[in-house]
């Protein structure tokens, strides 16, 4: 079993900039891809960002530019740096792992841009 942590979030003001967390334990060396989805109420959860294990990276069209995800296998931590926030990023945020045969979730934190 893989558990995720997530850090971060909370209430930023439009231009501003967010970082979120996610701490994974566990089965850890059986993870290939990292990556943060975003959900609001009423939507199905969308792709953010992902980084492969080898450091591969793809964005949603939304947040190319703004967004950037990285990753520390050291520690098994990955983060997403959000610049130039907008309203419309309002969502909470959750970390994913995938295995070759299993998908995990954090708990998901909130991250609100508003002024």
């Amino acid at each position: 079993q893989v558990q995720l942590v997530e850090s971060g979030g909370g209430l930023v003001q439009p231009g501003g900039s967010l970082s979120v967390s996610c701490a994974a334990s566990g089965s850890t060396f059986s993870i290939i891809v990292m990556a943060w989805y975003r959900q609001v109420p009423g939507k199905e959860r969308e792709l953010v960002a992902s980084i492969t294990k080898g450091g591969r990276t793809n964005y949603a069209d939304s947040v190319k530019g703004r967004f950037t995800i990285s990753r520390d296998n050291a520690v098994n931590t990955w983060s997403l740096q959000m610049n130039s926030l907008e309203p419309e990023d309002t969502a909470a945020y959750y970390c994913n792992a995938r295995t070759p045969t299993e998908i995990w979730w954090g708990q998901g934190t909130q991250v609100t841009v508003s002024s």
